[in-house]
Parts: structure tokens; C-alpha cells; sequence
């Protein structure tokens, strides 16, 4: 008789850090040391109207883009998905584990 797996609970409650899973020679590590979007928002503030749909992160987009220039994902959508899967992606556009990645419409 084989033994079988519990299926149990999922831990309520898990540490995880990101910045733990990302080697320091990789890629997005070194163009982030010199990528300061901080003031980026107060910018371009002007530009956003209260009214409508609420839009996305200014930072997040650009890094967004910026992985998808540097790993030839041309399309929104693969990106959005590249995005959610890869645990370097969400750290370098400061998205933890739970966080939402945006749509690609």
C-alpha cells in the first residue's frame, strides 16, 4: 500500500519576501539601482482627470514596460501574464505576492 498525501490546510499566514527570490546579478537589479520614478506622479498629476475609470499606476506602468523592452515581450497581454508569474517581474514593479497585476485592456 503506497502512502498518500494529506491534502491538510494551506497555512493562514506565510512569510514571504520577494526581494529574497530575485538574485542580486539579475537584469532588473541593476537597472532599478538607477531607475528613481518617485517623483513621477507629482508630474504628471495635472494630466489625470478625478473623473471616470481610475487609472493605472504611472510607476508601475513604466516598469511594466521597461521588462517588457528589456525581455522582447511585445504584447500587453503576454506582459500582464509575464507579470503575474514571474516572481523578478512583480519585484521590480513593486508588486507583492497578493497584489493585482493590471489588465491588459
Amino acid at each position: 500500500m503506497t502512502a498518500r498525501l494529506d491534502g491538510g490546510q494551506d497555512e493562514l499566514f506565510h512569510s514571504f519576501n520577494l526581494d529574497n527570490h530575485v538574485p542580486q546579478s539579475h537584469l532588473l537589479r541593476g537597472i532599478d539601482r538607477f531607475l528613481d520614478l518617485r517623483d513621477l506622479r507629482q508630474h504628471l498629476a495635472p494630466f489625470y482627470n478625478p473623473m471616470g475609470r481610475p487609472s493605472i499606476d504611472t510607476e508601475l506602468m513604466i516598469r511594466m514596460l521597461i521588462v517588457g523592452y528589456c525581455f522582447g515581450i511585445r504584447s500587453e497581454r503576454r506582459l500582464c501574464e509575464e507579470v503575474h508569474l514571474n516572481l523578478a517581474y512583480r519585484w521590480f514593479c513593486r508588486l507583492g505576492l497578493e497584489d493585482a497585476v493590471p489588465e491588459h485592456s
